[in-house]
């Protein structure tokens, strides 16, 4: 019996991926005139049947989209930041009448670029990453020509939409206040090399720094903080001066730094003001409450399906980036200084 003719046997025929032929055969946007004329071509040499394409309608209903959430388990495992994106996407794809699957990258995937095999054994059409996993998989993952969207992560060498806080903005407001508040020697705490957001924060620490005319204090950046006590207490130790405030990348630092400032018998916020990022649950429940930057996680996921959305329906179009807002939430940890 002779063997039935797939897309991805067109797709290998032509050196393109399945899904610039699922796109060209369905008659959807997102491919030119010119490879939709030869995909359909190729097909018909071939004697592809119409009636193996699951995207086609059959009668007037359609067949559901499928769409992957992809993350590294270290990701995951973050509840309290990705986990809410996470339920905030699923939300929306099923709102969306849209099927979700869930994949998480384990250490091994990544290190040896293996796929999930459901991007092989159903016809996924498209994608969600969320945060970073490696420039090198996530590139693998894009150049499936699946259509993507990464949540939370960008980079120079990765082509595909993305949906980012507006990191840079958000720290200088953070920063801002604590000068408004009459500081001026202002701590940085964050391990810059861990993600662009935190990057993103250190520039914009400095950007408040350079916009009140405050010359930056070297010795006040912890660009390499880990999220143990240890790493703070040692800080603390080799600091000649002591800053009367501190700009935490993340709520997890901002919560440490404020239970060591305790514990060493600074008063917060009488003493010394604490700043953080991300509104988590950490900053809330710190006694006091610590300042923070709000991040909107409902709107972040709906944000990264209606992207996926246009995307698939426009692969070649422009890459985009997306920058979401965040706001200040004042708490009992920054006070003026006196």
């Amino acid at each position: 019996m002779k063997k039935k003719v797939t897309m991805q046997d067109i797709a290998d025929q032509l050196s393109i991926s399945k899904n610039s032929v699922s796109q060209a055969l369905s008659g959807k946007p997102g491919v030119s005139e010119e490879t939709r004329r030869l995909v359909q071509n190729t097909a018909d040499e071939m004697g592809y049947s119409s009636s193996n394409n699951r995207n086609q309608k059959q009668g007037d209903k359609k067949v559901l989209k499928n769409i992957a959430l992809i993350a590294s388990d270290y990701a995951f495992s973050l509840k309290s930041f990705f986990g809410e994106i996470y339920l905030s996407v699923e939300k929306e794809v099923r709102a969306r009448g849209m099927n979700l699957f869930i994949e998480p990258i384990d250490g091994d995937a990544k290190e040896n670029l293996t796929l999930p095999s459901l991007l092989s054994n159903l016809e996924i059409d498209g994608i969600l990453i969320l945060s970073h996993i490696s420039t090198d998989y996530i590139s693998h993952i894009i150049n499936t020509g699946i259509p993507t969207v990464l949540i939370d992560h960008h980079s120079p060498y990765l082509m595909a939409d993305s949906i980012l806080t507006n990191n840079r903005f958000g720290a200088f407001i953070a920063v801002e206040h604590l000068i408004q508040l009459g500081h001026r020697d202002i701590a940085f705490v964050g391990d810059i090399d861990i993600s662009p957001s935190y990057q993103e924060r250190f520039e914009g620490y400095l950007l408040a720094l350079k916009k009140y005319g405050i010359t930056p204090n070297e010795d006040f950046m912890f660009t390499n903080a880990k999220e143990n006590q240890g790493d703070i207490h040692l800080f603390l130790d080799n600091l000649q001066d002591k800053p009367s405030a501190w700009f935490c990348v993340n709520d997890g630092l901002g919560f440490l730094v404020t239970s060591v400032l305790q514990h060493r018998g600074f008063k917060v916020p009488e003493k010394v003001s604490v700043c953080c990022f991300d509104n988590g649950q950490l900053s809330q429940i710190s006694t006091p409450k610590i300042t923070t930057m709000d991040i909107d996680l409902n709107y972040y996921g709906k944000k990264a399906v209606e992207q996926l959305c246009w995307r698939m329906e426009n692969n070649e179009e422009p890459i985009h980036e997306i920058l979401l807002p965040t706001k200040l939430i004042v708490r009992e940890s920054t006070a003026e200084k006196k």
